[in-house]
């Protein structure tokens, strides 16, 4: 089993933007395993602690294998989410590891 992070630092400065940028990512990615049956588990929110240090908003999500994980990169509907996300990040990081 793979398991993919992704945290994001949202571009907005101010606190009223950031909660508005983190609820479009969570509503565009959110849907994804429902539409993306390689999608064994999924979760994804906004910080609630240490904003000074934490980044803003983070996804974690598994794969039964890099091959599941690949197909949900490459999928049109995680394209379209894509689209939504970049915009509203300044930062993006990413960890994939085995389980």
């Amino acid at each position: 089993m793979i398991r993919h992070v992704v945290a994001w630092k949202l571009a907005a400065e101010d606190e009223e933007g950031r909660v508005a940028a983190a609820a479009a990512i969570q509503a565009a990615l959110a849907p994804l395993p429902a539409i993306i049956p390689e999608i064994k588990t999924f979760s994804i929110g906004p910080n609630v602690a240490y904003a000074d240090k934490n980044w803003d908003i983070c996804l974690v999500a598994d794969y039964d294998d890099l091959d599941g994980l690949e197909t949900y990169q490459v999928h049109p509907e995680h394209l379209k989410a894509v689209d939504i996300v970049k915009p509203l990040v300044s930062a993006r990081a990413s960890v994939d590891f085995e389980l």
